[in-house]
């Protein structure tokens, strides 16, 4: 009789990698209703990207932490960076969300909601621009290692929300654990996920018994399961090493009384 076996423990046994394939299942949903999504003028521009499997959840992860030290006035941004690290360890796959016109193809209302009088000429003015088109890549020095390569198309941004808010929809409907993040959000292009895209925002996404994405402790990187499952580990092979007695003769012998009991 054919049977489907799901369990959380231990992690990337058949059983989980089972339930890990629920999850993954779900994330694809997710990634439709991001399409289907309310666009401004109707314009598409929504670019998904999924990503599971030790190796590249580590990639990222790593890529976070090494983000967390970039800006090291602040603590609060260390921490919460950290603290995403080993959420993205902790998640069942990663969906990526992101917009491929937000930076280099405006709407062209003239609404000016990015940030200057003039208009949609405050992006193209910006960038290197020919015949109404924007080059990225041409003049882009003075652009290098920012985060988000701004100025953006508000308009395209928000139709970013929508398809975001769409996905969290359904994940929401399928029972499925999910939280918006900052810190993947940012290390996507630089491992380049969803690479035609100005402005990307990562999903990380779980279906464990205990949700990964909430009720997290401070310190969580020193605190985080892994850890707890490290130390228990080492703790467990020393103790076994306190007593050397042969196992066949460690227990004492009972007694009379003890043994008619």
């Amino acid at each position: 009789m054919p049977k489907i076996k799901m369990t959380d423990w231990p992690p990337y046994s058949g059983a989980d990698q089972t339930r890990r394939e629920g999850t993954i299942a779900a994330a694809k949903l997710m990634a439709n209703a991001a399409q289907t999504a309310p666009k401004a003028g109707g314009v598409d521009g929504v670019e998904c990207e999924l990503v599971y499997g030790y190796e590249d959840q580590e990639e990222i992860a790593r890529s976070i932490e090494a983000l967390s030290k970039k800006n090291p006035k602040s603590k609060s941004w260390y921490r919460m960076f950290r603290t995403e690290a080993v959420m993205v360890r902790e998640a069942d796959c990663i969906l990526f969300i992101g917009h491929n016109r937000v930076a280099d193809s405006p709407l062209d209302l003239n609404c000016g909601y990015c940030g200057g009088q003039e208009k949609c000429g405050y992006v193209y003015n910006r960038k290197a621009s020919k015949y109404g088109q924007i080059d990225l890549i041409e003049d882009n020095e003075d652009r290098e290692g920012r985060l988000i390569d701004g100025p953006l198309c508000t308009f395209f941004v928000g139709d970013l929300g929508y398809a975001v808010g769409s996905a969290t929809y359904m994940a929401n409907k399928l029972l499925v654990d999910c939280r918006p993040l900052l810190s993947p959000s940012m290390v996507a292009r630089e491992l380049n996920i969803c690479p035609d895209s100005g402005m990307v925002v990562a999903l990380p996404v779980a279906s464990l018994p205990k949700n990964p994405f909430v009720d997290i402790c401070p310190d969580y990187h020193y605190l985080s399961r892994d850890k707890f499952i490290k130390q228990v580990r080492k703790n467990y092979s020393i103790s076994r090493q306190v007593h050397w007695f042969d196992y066949r003769s460690w227990y004492p012998k009972e007694s009379k009384k003890d043994a008619e009991s």
